[in-house]
């Protein structure tokens, strides 16, 4: 039998970066006469991978251009990490997942550089061995393959699985790859993320109704209830 898996986005899902990620995007942008407001930065900006990010904020300079501003950024963003903290609620999620035998990763769209440092900072890292890095594939989120790889290094498959995400690139991503997504309204509103094919809304991983779901899901995938996993 599969294991059951869950599977965790990295910034705004288990970190609360996004605040620190759109004053970093502002401040190199203002070094070239520009700027983005947070609604361009939710809908268009968070969760996608660092290539389509230059080339949606940069569309007059080369890609080799556009890529040196953006990590111009993530720089800027690792001096500030110190400032971040774990969404609340998931150190007892981490805890109900070791006492049942769940297995974890990440798949993040985040550069492996950042990903250590935010996972390190936070005390996180220790409870996490499979990281999945979206740039370092052929096709990152809103793709399936970095969901369908998390998958695939922890031995599971998506009908035993359950995926977290809180941006639009992310939820499609693992949604495509057949997962149970949980949208986290860290940023976006609940019909974005539903829109996008979450299967639950939460605010946190305190959620009530997030513990049932769980519950149930679990249970289903070990066959001790008629509920379809």
């Amino acid at each position: 039998m599969a294991p059951f898996c869950l599977l965790f986005d990295l910034d705004g899902t288990l970190i609360d970066s996004d605040p620190v990620h759109f004053a970093a995007f502002n401040e190199v942008l203002s070094e070239h006469g520009r700027s983005i407001d947070l609604e361009t930065y939710r809908m268009k900006i968070m969760g996608a991978a660092n290539p389509t990010i230059a080339a949606a904020l940069f569309p007059d300079k080369t890609e080799e251009e556009g890529l040196a501003i953006v990590d111009r950024k993530e720089a800027l963003f690792r001096e500030r990490v110190s400032e971040l903290e774990p969404t609340p609620g998931i150190e007892a999620l981490i805890e109900w997942s070791d006492r049942e035998g769940v297995l974890r990763a990440i798949v993040t769209n985040a550069p492996r550089a950042n990903a250590e440092q935010m996972l390190e900072g936070s005390g996180l890292k220790r409870h996490f061995s499979t990281i999945v890095i979206g740039v370092e594939l052929e096709r990152g989120k809103p793709d399936p393959l970095p969901y369908e790889t998390g998958l695939k290094l922890l031995g599971g498959s998506a009908s035993h699985a359950m995926a977290f995400e809180d941006s639009l690139s992310g939820v499609k991503s693992a949604s495509a790859a057949g997962l149970t997504t949980v949208g986290l309204r860290t940023s976006l509103e609940d019909e974005h993320l539903t829109g996008a094919g979450a299967d639950l809304v939460v605010s946190d991983f305190r959620d009530p109704q997030l513990l049932s779901r769980l519950e149930e899901r679990l249970a289903a995938a070990r066959g001790n209830t008629g509920v379809s996993a």
